[in-house]
């Protein structure tokens, strides 16, 4: 069966020398969140570090354009949720299958992950979205908290502060190691910044996915999982005898 529309929206890139990988709702979504979720990090530091605080000034203005670009960080994937393309990867990005978890074990143990196929989303790429939605949940939580004092006691807005604060920086850390990587892969960013890449890049770095859009697998986030077993399974064909029959079919009875 070839695959759905919501996982391709392009289907005749399949059968050039590219594949369509980001539809231009998806790519949206995720330029406009690493905008806000930039903006979030540098207005952090200009109020946190005194340098740039004094460097930039304005720390009333600072300290709104950080408020609202929190609680604007959400909006651009949910707009694009209207997108049936995005709402395929994201139950992609939420889900694990055991070349997922093979991947996780060689990244582990840095044995190489290049020969475990994938699919559009490997383990890590996974992994980091989901905590970076939950820890953008913390941030908004915590953010309100501190937005508005009133809203609980004294002891409870401390707790906010030091979550918020140390998660911040953790989130930078990660943000800076996610920026790291895909500068570190043409074939990323293209897909990211143009929407396609090549047959080439895509049978390396994510093979399932290249199966399914060339027409291999069902078009289903779950459809890793079944091209991966259905790959790694011995077969289980019964042995035929010379004359083309299964031994265990009866005497007189066409083999089926």
């Amino acid at each position: 069966m070839p695959p759905r529309s919501d996982s391709t929206e392009g289907s005749p890139l399949s059968r050039t020398g590219r594949l369509l990988r980001f539809t231009a709702s998806a790519r949206w979504a995720h330029h406009a969140t690493a905008i806000l979720a930039g903006v979030c990090v540098f207005t952090a530091a200009c109020l946190y570090i005194s340098p740039l605080s004094q460097l930039v000034g304005r720390r009333p203005l600072v300290t709104v354009v950080h408020e609202w670009s929190g609680i604007a960080l959400p909006v651009p994937v949910l707009v694009g949720m209207a997108s049936r393309a995005l709402r395929s990867d994201l139950r992609r990005l939420s889900r694990f299958a055991p070349h997922d978890r093979r991947w996780l074990r060689a990244a582990v143990r840095r044995t190489g992950t290049s020969n475990i196929p994938s699919g559009k989303f490997n383990a890590g790429q996974k992994l980091y979205a989901s905590w970076t939605a939950g820890a953008g949940l913390v941030m908004v939580g915590t953010g309100l908290l501190l937005w508005f004092p009133e809203l609980a006691s004294l002891s409870v807005r401390m707790g906010a502060t030091f979550v918020h604060d140390w998660l911040a920086l953790t989130i930078a850390v990660v943000l800076a190691g996610h920026i790291w990587k895909a500068a570190g892969d043409p074939g990323a960013r293209e897909g990211m910044w143009r929407g396609t890449v090549s047959r080439t890049w895509a049978n390396r770095e994510h093979r399932l996915w290249r199966q399914e859009m060339d027409g291999h697998g069902e078009g289903d986030p779950l459809t890793d999982t079944l091209t991966d077993l259905r790959s790694d399974a011995p077969s289980t064909e019964s042995p035929r005898t010379e004359a083309g029959r299964n031994p265990r079919d009866r005497a007189g009875t066409p083999p089926s």
